[in-house]
């Protein structure tokens, strides 16, 4: 994990405890952008709070992206979920390439991370999360000519086989 500058923390999604897993095990302060349907009372002013920022995943609205362009100005860590959404059966999942032109229009570092056994402590649908084992694992930085040299599509194939790899390894 770089220890300065502007850092795009890409991991797949497998349940609400993703968050706080990235956040403690994490040797920065986390932002990140969250659905903005969560942002309701009570959970919103708790979300808000923790530096999250509302993004419409529908791309209505621009207002989510530009808060996170800001917070990758501020030189900040944020956290991006490539899926989109939660997994509904603990796979990894296709990945969306919004990531990948905010980090070239930033100039952020993307650090592929992997979550593993968080779907089991807490899938969808359950409201308190079970006794799981769980893994996070943060991958070599992506930055400069790795990141400029591929096209979108192949910077999200690469940071998507990075982290199914670093998935297969904690399943080992």
């Amino acid at each position: 994990m770089p220890a300065t500058g502007p850092v795009m923390v890409v991991s797949n999604h497998q349940s609400h405890l993703d968050p706080v897993l990235l956040g403690v095990s994490c040797p920065r302060q986390l932002r990140a952008m969250a659905r903005k349907s969560l942002f309701f009372w009570p959970l919103g002013w708790l979300i808000r709070s923790l530096g999250a920022v509302p993004v419409d995943r529908g791309g209505r609205g621009i207002s989510g992206i530009k808060a996170i362009l800001k917070m990758l100005s501020d030189q900040d860590a944020v956290i991006v979920f490539a899926e989109g959404t939660r997994t509904h059966d603990g796979q990894l999942q296709a990945f969306q390439s919004g990531f990948a032109a905010l980090a070239r229009r930033s100039g952020a570092t993307i650090v592929p991370t992997a979550i593993s056994g968080a779907y089991e402590a807490m899938p969808r649908g359950r409201i308190w999360p079970s006794p799981r084992p769980v893994a996070v694992a943060y991958g070599a930085p992506i930055a400069g000519a790795e990141i400029d040299d591929r096209s979108d599509e192949q910077l999200v194939e690469l940071v998507h086989v990075r982290i199914a790899a670093m998935l297969a390894e904690l399943h080992r």
